[in-house]
Order: structure tokens, then sequence, then C-alpha cells
């Protein structure tokens, strides 16, 4: 007889509990790798012993290129290749437990069955379901033994981003929402639109288990670079066209906005957006991830180790040099094996989405062993020596006289790069500091000599550097030396009072003047340049972070699914002027049907907030779903 086409059951629920994927609201099946699922399907009278699978993915499968794998039933699981166990048989039905190796291929496949031994009848499809990375499984590369981190770094999806600078460490809630409506369906389109796809889809595809690989596909895609990816970045200040990258609360709302403008770069993203990105995308595929905060974080364009700043002599910062420092920066680690390295650099791997400078030609970046940074391997793929750099780098301060062209060292530190490397605590919204896990004790002789390492393995240390400072001008030190200590509050909308301590210089910066200077991480940079009778050059600088006005937010009353509950916010202006138009945004995962935005205020046509006074705003929000994260 034909085989007639098969109704499938496969059993979504029970296979998503025992792999992990019950937050996904798909209704199509998504299991884990090297991990067996079971299917049940009917309209066969073959016998079971002549079925024979087809599971294929990408669109030239081949047994080659390991996207296409034909089993047939067997007694017990292989662990090398797909595999099929009977588990049982009814009149008509055929329930089958399917397990595919540790090391297969992830994406959407496509599963077929087929009756006779010679091929002859074409094979009948019982449908689609998505294989993830498996980090519950010791087989997997991204195996992961402590459950509580895998819990964190797989199927969290709330998270915290530290940012601010080296004196005053703030931190923000992030919603990354991997498990979210269409989600998964975007994090598989973004690798069907990278360069590597386009270039040559069959071996892009054979190249998806492994997740070396796909951290560095994935990095390049979430910048709009090259690839027309998900982000464009902006630091000008001017967000025209787009929103502010401050403005952002989560993952979701970016990676739909890429997918219904038919994959336009989404504007703007600065480093923080591009990490929490990359981190929704790995985790939804099932790769552990997290973002890492880095404080005073050197971007080396020349790949010489050092970050040279230029200054005039009234202490005015000169963009002369391509190098750059950042008051924090934002990157991912991975946790995975290398299979290409030794097995000292397997696990935590540096990932960067934020396009600094190309790699391969292109704006990506990692991974990059977190072990090979600290022991100054900077030889090893993938782009070491500018992670070296971004958080180990030296740090040359040089004046600058523009008349004639003349340039005069000030001084030289050692220990100004890479401070406070921060990122969430499992389980709990703290700061966990990871410094020492990046590089040994700043100010260690350990920590000279692999710094020297890492110069000699680069070939830096016998080549003449004409930017290279004498070993005089290294080691001459300033007269006095100087620092600015904070006088009152730091909040926007106030005054910034300071002191410039060598005497006592009070300097006091208005509100006035700093309002339109002020960055979107509310940072402003004070220098001073001391020049010392027939002396040495003093230069004293501070980043200054400011903190955001408060806003507290109680519910009222108890919160059901679809009932109305009463929220109540309460805000101060802090600046002596009205401001108009503002919006007030509600998100919530899973709870509020995309991001509430409240701009009218009961009784009057737009939210204003009047000066110095305590406003309080009432919302009626409805939640969704059976579970209740208000932040």
């Amino acid at each position: 007889s034909d085989f007639s086409l098969p109704s499938t059951n496969w059993h979504v629920k029970e296979n998503a509990r025992d792999h992990h994927t019950s937050k996904f609201s798909s209704k199509e099946l998504i299991v884990r790798r090297g991990q067996a699922f079971i299917v049940t399907f009917n309209g066969t009278e073959q016998p079971e012993q002549n079925l024979t699978f087809i599971a294929e993915t990408g669109p030239k499968p081949s047994k080659l290129a390991k996207t296409q794998a034909t089993f047939g039933i067997s007694s017990t699981v292989s662990k090398e290749s797909w595999s099929a166990v009977l588990q049982s048989t009814s009149s008509n039905s055929v329930s089958i437990s399917i397990s595919s190796p540790p090391n297969a291929v992830i994406g959407r496949y496509k599963l077929s069955v087929q009756t006779t031994p010679s091929g002859s009848s074409s094979p009948a499809s019982l449908g689609t379901f998505v294989l993830l990375f498996n980090p519950w499984s010791s087989g997997d590369d991204v195996f992961m033994p402590n459950k509580a981190e895998c819990e964190e770094y797989v199927l969290e999806e709330f998270g915290i981003i530290f940012a601010g600078n080296k004196n005053h460490i703030n931190s923000f809630g992030w919603n990354f929402g991997q498990f979210q409506g269409d989600i998964l369906n975007i994090c598989l389109s973004m690798l069907d639109r990278s360069l590597n796809y386009r270039q040559d889809p069959a071996t892009d595809v054979s190249h998806r288990n492994d997740p070396k690989y796909l951290g560095r596909v994935l990095s390049a895609m979430v910048n709009a670079n090259d690839d027309q990816g998900v982000l464009l970045g902006n630091w000008s200040g001017n967000y025209e066209g787009g929103k502010s990258p401050s403005s952002w609360t989560g993952s979701g709302e970016i990676l739909q906005n890429w997918k219904t403008s038919g994959f336009k770069p989404v504007r703007y993203g600065q480093c923080w957006v591009f990490a929490a990105v990359l981190t929704t995308v790995l985790r939804c595929l099932g790769i552990p991830t997290r973002t890492i905060t880095n404080f005073s974080s050197a971007h080396d364009a020349d790949g010489n180790l050092r970050v040279d700043e230029f200054y005039d002599a009234s202490g005015n910062h000169l963009d002369r040099a391509a190098d750059s420092i950042w008051n924090f920066h934002v990157w991912n680690e991975s946790w995975f094996s290398r299979s290409d390295l030794d097995p000292s650099y397997s696990g935590w791997q540096v990932l960067d989405a934020t396009p600094q400078e190309e790699s391969g030609g292109i704006y990506q970046c990692g991974p990059a062993s977190r072990n090979a940074i600290k022991e100054g391997d900077v030889d090893l793929d993938y782009d070491c020596p500018f992670v070296f750099a971004e958080v180990n780098a030296d740090c040359m301060y040089w004046n600058y006289d523009s008349a004639t062209g003349k340039k005069t060292l000030m001084f030289s530190k050692s220990t100004v790069i890479g401070q406070f490397i921060s990122t969430k605590a499992v389980g709990k919204d703290d700061r966990v500091d990871v410094t020492n896990d990046y590089k040994y004790e700043e100010g260690s002789t350990k920590e000279r000599d692999i710094f020297k390492k890492a110069r000699k393995k680069l070939g830096l240390e016998d080549k003449f550097d004409p930017t290279a400072p004498t070993p005089q001008e290294i080691d001459q030190k300033p007269d006095i030396s100087g620092k600015f200590k904070v006088a009152g509050p730091l909040e926007v909308g106030k005054d910034l009072n300071l002191i410039l301590v060598l005497k006592q210089f009070p300097i006091k910066i208005s509100y006035t003047e700093y309002q339109q200077q002020l960055t979107t991480d509310n940072t402003i940079q004070v220098t001073a340049l001391c020049h010392v009778e027939g002396g040495i050059q003093v230069l004293v600088q501070r980043d200054i972070t400011l903190d955001n006005p408060a806003i507290d937010i109680q519910v009222l009353g108890e919160a059901k699914v679809n009932k109305e509950v009463d929220v109540e916010v309460i805000f101060t202006n802090p600046i002596d002027t009205e401001v108009m138009d503002c919006v007030l945004q509600v998100e919530g995962n899973d709870l509020l049907r995309g991001i509430l935005e409240i701009d009218k205020n009961i009784g009057t046509d737009d939210l204003e907030l009047n000066s110095g006074m305590r406003q309080h705003f009432l919302l009626a929000v409805t939640w969704e779903a059976s579970q209740c994260n208000i932040s």
C-alpha cells in the first residue's frame, strides 16, 4: 500500500519540558542537540523495522556537510549520529524517540519518513522542528556543568548592565526577551542574512554546529556595518531619524523593528545596545552568554598596546590620535570549548558586536579566549591583541604644540586602563567584579611581565617606534600631583561643584553651562593642565557621571492576569523650567502587548513636568500573562 501522509504528534509540551525550551511561546517543536525527543505519527501499516527517517536543514542538504541524516530504527541511541529508537506501536500509530548527535548543526530541520528500504516510494513529510545548542549535555561544546549558571546565562530574560565610569558605577535593567514571540525566527534569519551565507549558503549552514563560528558571524550581524545587520551605531549626540541609544529598554523591540522594516538597520545603537542584542540572540540559540562592562576601556587603533592622548597648553583634549579611551565599554562573554586551541583556553570567550576595528576585513570581534588575554597569548585566534589592549594597554599623555608640531610626553600610566570589569551575579542583581579574570593585579611584576610578553609576541619590542617615549621620558615624575574632589551632589539639573586639589581651587559648573554638553550617558570630563615653573607639567583629569532623577513605582492592590491594576509613578522634575511633551514608558516581558507609552496624563493633553514639583501619575495596567516582573 502507498504511504499515506501521516499526522504527527510532536509532544511539544513534554519535549519542551525535557529540553529546557518551555519558555518559547512557539507551537513548533524546539529541542536541544545530543538529547532524545519523542514523536508519534499514524497512518502506517508497514512493519516498523522498514521505516527510514530523513532529517535535513539548509538549502542544499547533504550527508557530507552533515546537514542531512538518514537513519532507521535501531535498538540503542548512537552518540555519533542521528538515531531512532522505537518506543511503542499500536494498530495505526508509532512512537519514536529521536536523538541528534551533540555536535549536530543547529537550525530548523525538516523531518520525513520513508517505508521501503529500496526507496521506491517518496518520503512523507512529518513537519519541521528547531534544534538548538545544549548547555545541559556533557557532549556539547557549550556544556556548562553548573545548573544555576545555565538558568542565568541561557534562560534568564532579564538582565542588569553596568555603565557610568570607574568613580561612579551605575546600572540599569534590560529585557533580553529571547523567548518572546518571533525572536527565534528573527535569530535564524540573521544567520541567513550574513555575508558568509550569501557567499556560500551550503558551507555556511554546515558550520552551524560550531559556537565559535556562530559567535563570530553574529558579532558581525548585530552591527549594520558591511552586511545590513541589525543596529546602526551613532555616537554623535544627534539621533534624528531614530531612537537615542539610551532610550531602548530591551532587545525585543529592536529585533522586531529590524524584521518589520524589511531588515533595514535599526537606528541607533551604542556599545551596551550591541552587547545586549547579541546576548539575546546567543541565549536564544542556546549558547550561555552574559554582558561584561569594562571601565576606562582602551580602543587601540594602531595595535601597539598603547593609547596616546594629546592635550594642548590649556589642557584641552585634542583629537589627534586614532586611539581613544571609553569611560566604559560593554561586550559579551560566551561559554564554550575551543576545539581549535589547547583545552586550557576553553570557557569564557570574548565577543564584541560594537563596530570599532575591522577583523578579517569586516567589523566583527572574537571569540577571544579570556584565559589567553590573561596570559598575554595574543597570537591566538581571534582578535586577542585588540581585547588585550582594551583591558591592559599603557596610557601615554602627550602635550602637543600645534604651532611647532612638537609633542612632549607629560607622563605615562600602566594602571589606568581596564578597571572594575563587571557583570551581573548569577540569580541576583548584584555586580560581580571579574577584573582578575582578565589580568593579573595591576602594578604587580606578573602583570608587567605579561604585558612585555604580549608586546614581544606582536613583535613590538625590537621595532623602532617613532611615537614611543624614551626611557628617560617614561621615568620622569611630575613635581606635584593633583586630583578633582567632588563637593556636593552629582545630579542632573543641579550645579556641579568640584575642588581641584593641588592647592584648593573651587570650580563650579552651573546646569546652564553643562546642559547642552551632556552626553546620553550623563558624563562630563574635567581636565586641568598645570604648568609648573621649570618643572614637568601636571595633568589632572576626572570623568564625572551625573545621576538621573529617581522615579518611584508602586503597584497599588493585587496584580492579576487580565485584570486592571493601578500603578502609581512618582517623579520630581529637578530643573527650574517646565518640561513639556514627556513620555513615560512601561515594558514587561510577555506581560504587556509591546511597550506601553503614556504621554497623556488624566485631565491634561500632554505630560508636563513642573519645576521642582513632586508629581504623581496613575496608570491602569493589565497584565496578559501568568508571570509578573515589575521593573
